[in-house]
């Protein structure tokens, strides 16, 4: 996946620097099972994210996985950031704790190059049932590694989109592209700001997280022509193109933009949309599904676009929470066999069938868009994130070839670090503290740190 070969960096700093946190559906309550001094026997060790879409999981493994193949499974759940901190420790010094982990596409290519993870073609040839020519291309391959082996399974995946409220485009007589660019998105936003009492425009993340605000961000550097690194790791925030589209980003979300933006993620814009405090919304795909609840006081009043892109055909980042096996795990055959449970159609039809059609953990297989109970229940949105995540390109997301994929994302173990501390200075700019030019110039001098520890490998 790399356009270049690079010396390995040492175990240890990986170890720390892959800890951080990513995109993931607004968190449930912690909750810890059972672990264990590492699996044996019929069962498995699962460590995992607290989405509600993993806890939904946790709840039915019991009755139909455990009763169906004698396997017990036994869950850690964790806050996001405790959870990434726990993997990167248990696989990072390969104690075999636990055999299962939720790992993003960001860390898998990073713990499979390091030999941290089993394989799984062979699992897969051997599983025809399985079907892993129906997951979704993009997803395949941002979970194989340089060697070009499957190293995970994805359990649900995203990309992203422009949100809007239909009813009140309608009443303010304003059109939404059927691709929009960002230049007619700020011209909407400047429309739509104040189209009811204490309504803004557009809600764009500023919490500072290099997957909070660096996310949406980047998805805009891209588009706009510009990249954290080119090809010969030359560190390049400072360029016109890196500029123009930081400078972009923070006006808009300073001019028309939702209150206290320097401090709103994916969870605070979620809020404002649900409750008609901005009109619309540039995030992660994952979020319809929550506007659309039964429930929700904005359901069925949501429209669904494009990525926003300038000089790129599309602009969507892509992600997932998928299931990697920890290389020293004692049952990596029973291991397997949750991961393909949990990933499969069949668990799918599940989730579908006992808690609805709008909770499955989709954006993974082709089969889901074309199931027409999941069909009827998501049409608002199922065909736009479907496009979505088809169109994502994560190894060619910008005007110019990278040094390492990544849509939202640099995918190099640094990047935790580089990327949170850069959204700090750029977070401090939305707020008012300092200027884009004076957080670009602290965030190319972090930048060109790394760049020095890259440049010709």
């Amino acid at each position: 996946m790399r356009t270049q070969s690079r010396r390995r960096p040492p175990r240890a700093k990986l170890a720390l620097t892959a800890v951080g946190t990513l995109l993931a559906p607004l968190l449930s309550g912690c909750w810890v099972g059972a672990g264990g001094a590492g699996s044996g026997g019929d069962a498995v060790n699962v460590l995992m994210v607290n989405n509600p879409q993993m806890v939904t999981l946790q709840k039915l493994t019991a009755a139909h996985f455990t009763k169906e193949t004698g396997i017990k499974v036994n869950f850690t759940v964790l806050p996001e950031n405790d959870v990434r901190d726990k993997i990167s420790q248990d696989f990072a010094n390969q104690a075999g704790q636990y055999d299962v982990a939720t790992l993003s596409n960001y860390e898998i290519p990073i713990y499979a190059r390091n030999g941290w993870l089993h394989p799984v073609d062979s699992y897969v040839a051997k599983d025809p049932s399985f079907d892993q020519r129906d997951v979704l291309a993009p997803m395949r391959q941002s979970l194989t590694g340089d060697d070009g082996k499957l190293y995970g399974e994805p359990f649900y995946g995203e990309s992203s989109f422009l949100m809007y409220r239909k009813d009140v485009f309608a009443a303010k007589g304003l059109t939404m592209p059927a691709r929009p660019t960002w230049q007619q998105v700020a011209d909407l936003a400047a429309r739509a700001d104040g189209a009811r009492p204490g309504m803004k425009g557009v809600c764009l993340r500023g919490l500072p997280g290099w997957g909070e605000l660096m996310a949406p961000l980047t998805t805009v550097v891209n588009t706009f022509g510009g990249t954290w690194f080119d090809k010969d790791w030359t560190a390049r925030l400072d360029s016109p193109e890196f500029e123009k589209a930081t400078k972009f980003y923070v006006d808009l979300v300073r001019r028309h933009g939702e209150s206290g933006a320097a401090q709103s993620g994916f969870a605070e814009c979620l809020n404002d949309m649900t409750q008609s405090k901005v009109a619309m919304w540039y995030d992660a795909t994952s979020a319809a599904g929550l506007l659309e609840a039964k429930g929700s006081p904005v359901r069925g009043k949501i429209g669904y676009a494009p990525a926003p892109v300038d000089r790129t055909a599309s602009s969507g980042w892509l992600y997932t929470w998928a299931w990697g096996i920890q290389q020293t795990s004692r049952n990596p055959d029973k291991a397997w066999k949750f991961v393909s449970w949990a990933s499969s159609k069949e668990y799918e039809h599940l989730v579908g069938e006992q808690v609805g059609w709008s909770d499955v953990p989709a954006g993974k297989r082709a089969s889901t868009y074309a199931d027409p109970a999941y069909r009827e229940e998501a049409a608002a949105f199922q065909e736009t994130t479907r496009r979505a995540i088809e169109s994502a390109r994560p190894n060619d997301p910008g005007v110019q070839p990278r040094p390492a994929p990544g849509i939202q994302f640099v995918g190099i173990p640094e990047f935790t670090d580089l990327g949170t501390k850069v959204s700090q200075e750029i977070s401090a700019a939305i707020a008012g503290r300092q200027s884009v030019d004076a957080a670009l110039k602290k965030s190319q001098h972090l930048a060109s740190k790394i760049s020095k520890e890259y440049e010709g490998r």
